[in-house]
């Protein structure tokens, strides 16, 4: 991680209690877990929740990370080798129903969200934390290990990978749960 002074560290499962805290502008880092899903990953598990299916992991209270990270499989697993993030606004028209039918309590991604939906996620109790673009090696040092990929038929890019981290970020609360939206300003 960069050195960014007074960065918060959060450690998902997160409640609303810890993102209320937080303010647009201010760094935080997150370690231990963060679960990444995109465009097919968002619609199969809409899909599965709307149709009464459980998902294969519960979301409650994760960090879901817009990335398609490129990995190498070796002896011992997956190498993350890079874990850039994805433009979160092209997900926005699945955006607050995933957050609302899976308790999820921080997106990461770059370039923001709709101002519809910055809404909607704060009425959810979610906030939406920047991640620079092109900084995918970065991303990837923060990486200690791939605990599972899920739905690999999607591709890697578009599975769902629940990855262990340390120190990632730094972040940049973009959105937070006070009418904040770092985008607007």
């Amino acid at each position: 991680m960069i050195f960014v002074p007074h960065a918060t560290k959060l450690r998902p499962p997160l409640d609303e209690r810890q993102i209320k805290r937080l303010r647009v502008g201010d760094f935080v880092s997150i370690s231990e877990r963060i679960i990444t899903a995109r465009d097919k990953a968002y619609a199969r598990a809409l899909e599965s929740l709307r149709s009464g299916k459980r998902l294969p992991l519960d979301l409650r209270g994760a960090a879901i990370y817009h990335c398609g990270p490129l990995a190498m499989k070796t002896r011992g697993g997956w190498q993350v080798l890079s874990a850039g993030p994805t433009t979160s606004a092209r997900l926005d028209s699945m955006q607050a129903e995933f957050v609302e039918l899976t308790g999820v309590r921080a997106l990461i991604g770059k370039g923001g969200v709709g101002e519809d939906v910055a809404s909607e996620l704060r009425r959810l109790g979610c906030i939406y934390l920047a991640f620079t673009g092109g900084a995918g090696v970065l991303a990837a040092r923060a990486i200690k290990g791939v605990e599972k990929m899920l739905w690999q038929d999607l591709g890697t890019a578009e599975a769902i990978w629940v990855l262990r981290v340390r120190d990632f970020g730094p972040l940049v609360v973009a959105v937070d749960l006070h009418g904040g939206n770092i985008y607007l300003r």
